[in-house]
C-alpha cells in the first residue's frame, strides 16, 4: 500500500503511518529498528532495494531522506516536505517513509526525521554514499547509535580511509569493513587448525579498494608483523598469504567466487567466498548495534602509511626502546673498529 503525501508535514506522516497500518490489517507495530537512509534522487532506488531487503531479516521502519537541490534562489528560500509511505508488500517486513525535503528544510532534515522515529527502538543512519566527514556529530547521525558509511563509493577512498580514522566515534562502521568478515574468519580458522607464529603476510588486490587497505591494517594490528599490500586486477580481494614457521597459508580467490584454502602438510581445500550484495552486508550490520573495537583498531592502525595507487607495506610502530636498540646496534661496529686502528698505530 502507497500513500503520496504533499506539502505534508511529520505529523500527518505518522497519521498515515496508522491508517495505512489499519488498512491492511495490521495495527501493531512489529518493528525491531528505525533505518534512516540518507541519499539523493539518483541512488534513492538501489539504496531502498537493499533496505527492503535487509528488512526481512530485521524488519524495521526504513526513512529515506532525500536532500532536492533547487536552482533558482526563490525555490531555495522555500521549505517543502513531500513523502510516500509504503506499508506491507511495498515495504518489505516493515514500513518505509520517503522523505523529499525542499529548500531549506534540507538543511534541517533532523527536525522532521525525530518525530518519525520509532519509540525505545535503537536508530542506525546509513549514508550509502556522500556521507559526511564526522558522522557522529552530523545532525542526522547524532541520533544514531550506529552509523553507516561506504569508503568504497567515495571518490578517494584510500584518502576517505583516513577522514574515517582521524574523526572516528563509538558507533562507527564501514561496509569496506564488513565485506571482509568471511576472509577475516577464514583466515582465523586457518590459524586455530594449524598453530603457529606468524612471520609475515601479503594481502593483494585491486587498487584504490578500501577492503585490501582494511584487511592489511587488521592483520598488521592483530599479528604485529610486516604487511606488505600488493596489487592485482581483481575483482576486489584476491589473495592472502601468511607466512608461518610451519609454512605458508594462503588463501586465494582469483575469480570473486570461489577460493582455495593451502596450508602445509594439507590438502587444499575450495571455499566459498563470493562477493556478497548490499542487502547482506546492510543486514551483517544491523545484527549488532554495540561499538566494533575490532574495525576501530584496525581503522586507525597505518592509515598515514596508505599510498594511493601504489604499493603499501605496513611495519609495526616502533617506540622510543627500539629506536634506541637500533642507533646502539648501528653504533657498535664503529666501537669495535676503534680500538684495531689505536692497536694498528702502535
Amino acid at each position: 500500500m502507497k500513500i503520496d503525501l504533499t506539502e505534508t508535514t511529520s505529523s500527518k506522516i505518522n497519521q498515515a503511518l496508522v491508517s495505512a497500518r489499519r488498512a491492511i490489517g495490521t495495527p501493531a507495530i512489529g518493528m525491531v529498528l528505525t533505518l534512516v537512509v540518507v541519499t539523493d534522487e539518483e541512488n534513492a532506488y538501489d539504496a531502498l532495494k537493499s533496505a527492503g531487503d535487509a528488512s526481512r531479516e530485521h524488519p524495521s521502519r526504513i526513512i529515506a531522506v532525500i536532500k532536492r537541490v533547487s536552482r533558482s534562489p526563490r525555490a531555495r528560500r522555500d521549505a517543502r516536505l513531500d513523502a510516500e509511505v509504503r506499508v506491507g508488500s511495498d515495504a518489505g517486513t516493515g514500513e518505509t517513509v520517503v522523505l523529499r525535503l525542499h529548500g531549506e528544510l534540507a538543511n534541517h532534515a533532523q527536525s522532521v526525521v525525530l518525530p518519525l522515529l520509532l519509540p525505545d527502538a535503537p536508530v542506525v543512519v546509513w549514508w550509502p554514499e556522500g556521507a559526511p566527514a564526522d558522522p557522529a556529530k552530523d545532525p542526522l547521525g547524532a541520533l544514531a547509535q550506529r552509523r553507516i558509511t561506504d569508503t568504497y563509493s567515495a571518490e578517494r577512498p584510500l584518502d576517505e580511509l583516513a577522514v574515517r580514522a582521524a574523526t572516528y566515534s563509538p558507533g562507527d562502521t564501514d561496509l569496506a569493513w564488513t565485506r571482509i568478515t568471511p576472509w577475516r574468519s577464514m583466515l582465523a580458522a586457518a590459524l586455530d587448525q594449524q598453530p603457529a607464529e606468524v612471520i609475515a603476510a601479503t594481502v593483494e588486490g585491486e587498487s584504490d579498494n578500501p577492503s585490501c587497505e582494511l584487511l592489511a591494517m587488521w592483520l598488521a594490528d592483530r599479528l604485529g608483523v610486516p604487511v606488505e599490500r600488493t596489487l592485482s586486477e581483481g575483482p576486489g580481494l584476491t589473495a592472502v598469504r601468511m607466512e608461518t614457521k610451519n609454512g605458508v597459508i594462503v588463501l586465494d580467490r582469483p575469480d570473486g567466487s570461489l577460493a582455495t584454502l593451502s596450508m602445509q602438510n594439507q590438502p587444499d581445500r575450495a571455499v566459498a567466498l563470493k562477493r556478497r550484495e548490499t542487502a547482506e552486508l546492510l543486514a551483517e550490520e544491523l545484527r549488532r548495534l554495540d561499538p566494533d573495537n575490532t574495525y576501530a583498531s584496525a581503522v586507525k592502525f597505518g592509515v598515514d602509511r596508505l599510498h594511493a595507487g601504489g604499493e603499501v607495506k605496513a611495519t609495526p610502530v616502533e617506540g622510543p626502546v627500539e629506536k634506541a636498540d637500533k642507533a646502539a646496534e648501528a653504533k657498535a661496529p664503529a666501537a669495535k673498529k676503534a680500538p684495531a686502528k689505536k692497536a694498528a698505530s702502535k
